[in-house]
């Protein structure tokens, strides 16, 4: 039977159409032109508040008005990224939290919400203006006119040139040291106790973090301003760079955990591979879904760190680099940790998730320093680079027998020192500086594999090993004295508190991370043969 289909032709279509629907597709049209009406007005407007790289030489001066939009754009964009950053600690309350034990869980929750808290105070305090304020080369307090800016007073209302309200950077910077805080905690859970917590806190965040930090982002800090007529190594020609903080954030997080995990030894009952490779390892994280979630998040506020870094929504080129370097640095990381944990090792054949999580965090903490001068095959290379500096860093960390539950002497610390010598090596001599109204290329930094010698990573070198140190010597000095206090304020908790019933969660907090309940019901046994069930 042979089935008739009717002729479909363009006019029976048009015919078909009711009234009502001309009506609609008239309108979506008329407001698809005017769309693209705006876009082309903007496109002949929106330039004209900038100079573009070719003019700006002959580009006229902006107009108070045209300030004022530039300045309010930078500021949304600051504080954006700001609150990306602040949600890293969500992140990193999980990652620290799945790696854990589960005894030690409440722990790890208490410490980085009072960190939080404790550093918000003293960042307002006395933080930045250690660090932000104009002073000398090792130690800022104030303004150029020498009032000091203790508690956020005498301060200008703009952070230098950038046309930035200093409240908001001070709470973009706020969220920078926040994290600093909050990665020591990761090498020393399980057996710091809680006061000793607080007072080892007042110590970084107030102090050691804000006064070397200013060494390389102060104003007039020494390495800052390293290799200029009349400042330190000035026949060096370069600066120290850190675009984002490989080195002032995450190097000086990762070296106080190195610093504070030996002075505590490592938790009771912790056995290492070397002293038995069939029981010894890295006691598992009793959460592992916990930490791979807080890896996400962490990834995902590490667009604010480092493309908040430029303080400028109009380095649209800078920005859109930035990001994707960061995208790819993290990528080839994990993939490379994991490789290498299915190839090398005690785990040789299996896919590894701490190795993989880790190992991403480093490609992410490597890129930091160099994502606004490497191009995106460097960042690639770069990653994949830090990826294995993770892998390696555990397991000699774990060789030298010392605990660090979460990895963050090696994901912070390693390849922070890596990320930042890589800008010596893999800055494509393409890009120069941001600023308020864009970037400024006209002096590109060029790394040693594109033909710019090795000044760039001799600057580096100097820069990341000098902070590195002075953060271990005063760090280990200062859990030292912590440690011979008495109890209850001595940094290590009492050998009962850790090996008691509910360990530190109990001891310190008073509470279990999964507490029974009355409401528990258990349902072991309920279908075996000849149950018996009771109301």
């Amino acid at each position: 039977m042979k089935v008739k289909t009717p002729k479909f032709t363009l006019l029976s279509a048009f015919r078909g159409l009711t009234r009502e629907k001309w009506a609609l597709g008239a309108t979506i049209l008329t407001g698809k032109m005017i769309g693209l009406g705006l876009v082309v007005a903007a496109m002949f407007t929106i330039p004209g508040l900038l100079p573009s790289a070719a003019h700006a030489a002959a580009a006229p001066k902006p107009t108070d008005l045209e300030t004022s939009i530039v300045n309010s754009i930078n500021t949304v964009w600051t504080l954006v990224a700001a609150f990306l950053v602040f949600g890293m600690q969500a992140g990193f309350v999980m990652l620290e939290a799945g790696f854990a034990r589960k005894r030690e869980t409440v722990n790890v929750l208490m410490e980085c919400i009072y960190d939080t808290c404790l550093c918000g105070i003293l960042f307002y305090a006395v933080g930045y203006a250690f660090m932000f304020g104009h002073g000398n080369g090792f130690i800022g307090w104030g303004g150029p006119d020498g009032k000091n800016w203790f508690f956020l007073q005498n301060t200008p209302a703009t952070y230098e040139a950038y046309g930035v309200p200093i409240l908001a950077h001070w709470i973009f910077q706020y969220a920078f040291a926040d994290t600093c805080s909050t990665i020591v905690s990761g090498a020393m859970i399980g057996r710091t106790s809680f006061r000793g917590d607080i007072l080892y806190s007042i110590g970084i965040t107030g102090f050691i973090y804000p006064i070397i930090g200013h060494w390389a982002w102060g104003p007039d800090g020494f390495l800052a301003l390293m290799g200029g007529a009349g400042h330190f190594l000035p026949t060096l020609g370069n600066g120290f760079r850190d675009f984002a903080g490989s080195t002032v954030v995450h190097t000086i997080g990762g070296i106080a955990s190195l610093a504070g995990a030996i002075v505590l030894g490592p938790r009771l009952g912790r056995i290492f591979a070397r002293d038995d490779k069939a029981k010894g390892g890295m006691p598992p994280g009793h959460n592992m879904a916990l930490a791979a979630v807080g890896t996400f998040i962490l990834w995902f506020g590490w667009y604010g760190f480092n493309p908040g870094s430029t303080l400028s929504g109009m380095d649209v080129q800078g920005i859109g680099r930035v990001a994707a370097n960061t995208t790819l640095a993290a990528c080839s990381g994990g993939m490379m940790a994991m490789l290498l944990g299915l190839w090398f090792g005690a785990t040789k054949g299996k896919f590894d998730l701490g190795y993989t999580l880790n190992g991403l965090l480093g490609g992410l903490v490597a890129i930091t320093c160099p994502c606004y001068w490497v191009s995106p095959l460097g960042a690639l290379a770069l990653g994949a680079i830090a990826g294995a500096v993770v892998y390696l860093s555990m397991n000699f960390i774990e060789w030298l027998r010392i605990d660090d539950p979460v990895g963050a002497v090696s994901v912070h610390g390693a390849a922070g020192i890596w990320g930042t010598l890589s800008l010596g090596l893999f800055a494509s001599g393409q890009y120069g500086a941001t600023g308020p109204l864009g970037a400024d290329n006209s002096a590109p930094v060029t790394g040693l594999f594109y033909g710019g010698g090795a000044g760039v990573l001799e600057a580096q070198a100097i820069g990341t090993f000098t902070i590195a140190i002075a953060v271990f010597v005063v760090t280990i000095t200062m859990m030292y004295v912590i440690n011979a206090l008495p109890h209850p304020w001595k940094l290590r908790i009492e050998e009962h508190g850790e090996l008691g019933a509910g360990g530190i969660d109990v001891f310190d907090h008073g509470m279990e991370v999964y507490p029974n309940t009355d409401e528990d019901v258990s349902l072991s046994g309920l279908f075996d043969k000849g149950a018996k069930v009771t109301a």
